[in-house]
């Protein structure tokens, strides 16, 4: 199926950061959206936004915690009935809440671990049952720079899940490939991106805005690319750098 068909597209933590601005990007390009997140309050907010500004739009929005995998898979076969297909999902919603290993926050570092991975995998679960049931389908995984390699303090679990979901991506694929299945699977790996999840960061290098860095996502996952840095200059080279140089040189590259 043409990437530019790809016209009911469910995304998850939409209330919020990159999820909340993509939602504004597929609108303005005439897509319908299943929007869903825990606060249902700025959902509300989005979508009586988004149909004034785009009214030939269909917006549906339900609220989700995705760490309640049950209500995961209710919540997107409910969109699909009311859509009648899902094209694409993009699983977004993640957390980064976390500290350095023994130093007394494994309440903080479990809770992003199940978010940003136990929780992922329900979202892929769910999505691919409803692909798979459809013969077509696009899944997005939103990963980050920091999957190549490991992090320390607060990132190093945030780092540990985006490289699982990195892997758990190209395992989805590996296994679709293997059955010639025309589902189509993009895992996409942020650089720096102001938003929600990093708004107390300060001084951090190339940091682009949200509005910016949203635009180019969905130019990116338009594409159904395999993998895909966003944006591409300067993570494409400085990933490459990542994967290769050693640790405490690739410490001083953030």
């Amino acid at each position: 199926m043409p990437h530019n068909t790809r016209k009911t597209i469910l995304i998850t933590g939409a209330s919020s950061g990159l999820g909340e601005g993509m939602a504004r990007e597929f609108a303005a390009k005439g897509r319908n959206l299943a929007l869903c997140a825990r606060r249902t309050e700025r959902l509300e907010q989005l979508k009586t936004e988004l149909e004034q500004l785009y009214p030939k739009c269909r917006i549906s929005i339900k609220a989700l915690d995705v760490n309640d995998h049950e209500a995961v898979f209710h919540v997107f076969q409910e969109f699909r009935r009311e859509f009648g297909c899902l094209d694409r999902v993009i699983v977004n919603a993640g957390m980064g809440k976390g500290a350095s290993l023994g130093t007394g926050y494994f309440h903080a570092n479990v809770q992003t671990a199940q978010t940003n991975f136990v929780a992922a995998l329900a979202q892929c679960e769910a999505a691919l049952e409803i692909f798979r049931d459809q013969n077509q389908g696009h899944l997005v995984t939103i990963s980050s720079i920091s999957a190549l390699r490991g992090m320390p303090r607060a990132m190093t679990v945030y780092a540990a899940t985006k490289a699982g979901l990195l892997a758990l991506t190209e395992g989805i694929r590996a296994d679709l490939i293997r059955s010639e299945s025309p589902i189509k699977v993009s895992c996409i790996l942020p650089g720096y991106i102001r938003s929600e999840i990093n708004e107390k960061v300060k001084k951090t290098p190339f940091m682009i805005d949200t509005q910016t860095g949203c635009r180019l996502l969905v130019k990116a996952i338009e594409k159904e690319p395999v993998t895909a840095y966003v944006p591409r200059w300067p993570w494409a080279v400085i990933g490459f750098l990542m994967k290769r140089l050693p640790l405490k040189w690739v410490m001083k590259l953030g």
